[in-house]
């Protein structure tokens, strides 16, 4: 695996980003597509690429907790103790977001977002000061790949930039933890 970040890499796919772009790049979880999660337009070509239905919402990833008054009306306490105490990759689903793409969002208004702890995308969300699209880099109803490897070429075709850091990663990832959290501080899990 790449043992830095390289400047070039990181600048593409900013630039990629800003300019309403595509990325496929490697997560805390899984390798993953991505866009700038306030720009609408980008957001749709996410779901066009993967064939997804638009009434399935796509999760955010952020790279401070810090930030989550940013994008969701209302934070419980509860949610920071949640995301310090995570063992592994950990995304919540909150009521009442706000200043992310309409097209983004689930039917309810809620949203998923995702604290990572990730050489590349920690840096590339500093930098970039928004929160990034993140989903699975495959087409809807097939296996997500656990590699950089067993990313379908259409996926690569769709993009319009490959991250370089983490393609000669050997490790699969897994999907993360998913649970909703109310208002309220109530939670229940999505996926374990």
């Amino acid at each position: 695996m790449a043992s830095e970040v390289k400047p070039t890499d990181t600048r593409e796919a900013l630039e990629t980003l800003r300019a309403g772009g595509l990325i496929l790049y490697p997560t805390d979880t899984i390798w993953g597509i991505g866009c700038d999660a306030t720009n609408p337009d980008a957001v749709e070509r996410v779901f066009r690429l993967k064939g997804r239905d638009q009434a399935k919402s796509l999760i955010i990833l952020l790279d401070n907790e810090n930030k989550l008054d940013g994008y969701v009306r209302e934070v419980p306490d509860i949610a920071y103790q949640l995301i310090e105490y995570a063992e592994r990759p950990l995304t919540i689903v909150y009521s009442g977001a706000k200043n992310l793409a309409p097209n983004l969002l689930a039917e309810d208004g809620s949203i998923g977002i995702r604290i990572v702890r990730h050489p590349f995308c920690s840096v590339l969300l500093q930098r970039f000061r928004k929160p990034i699209v993140s989903t699975s880099a495959n087409v809807s109803g097939l296996p997500a790949p656990a590699s950089f490897s067993e990313i379908d070429p259409a996926i690569f075709e769709g993009v319009d930039y490959v991250v370089n850091y983490g393609q000669d990663d050997p490790q699969g990832g897994t999907a993360s933890t998913v649970m909703k959290l109310e208002p309220n501080g109530r939670f229940s899990f999505i996926r374990r």
